[in-house]
């Protein structure tokens, strides 16, 4: 399993073993994970909640009034090393 892969599931547990729901998504250059927050959450709990979405490469919050909040995190898969790269984002 990649390192991504296996980082992903290991935030997933993690929000989950502190009462959150999980979803984790694979998609070609990443994986995310999302999670329902519920209204009442303690802030020791929002605290560990934050330290374990602070390992991923990118987390936020999206927060409705019709869906409620809803925290995502996203893993960043490692592009292979080639000696045929044109620089950063520039791959052929």
């Amino acid at each position: 399993m990649p390192a991504s892969e296996v980082s992903a599931e290991a935030i997933a547990a993690r929000l989950s073993a502190v009462g959150l729901t999980t979803r984790v998504e694979e998609h070609d250059g990443s994986t995310s994970i999302e999670a329902e927050v519920p209204e009442c959450l303690s802030a020791e709990t929002w605290r560990e909640v934050l330290e374990v979405v602070a390992e991923a490469d990118r987390f936020g919050l999206l927060a409705t009034s019709l869906n409620g909040r809803t925290l995502w995190a996203v893993v960043h898969k490692a592009v292979p090393a080639t000696g045929d790269v044109g620089g950063p984002g520039h791959q052929r």
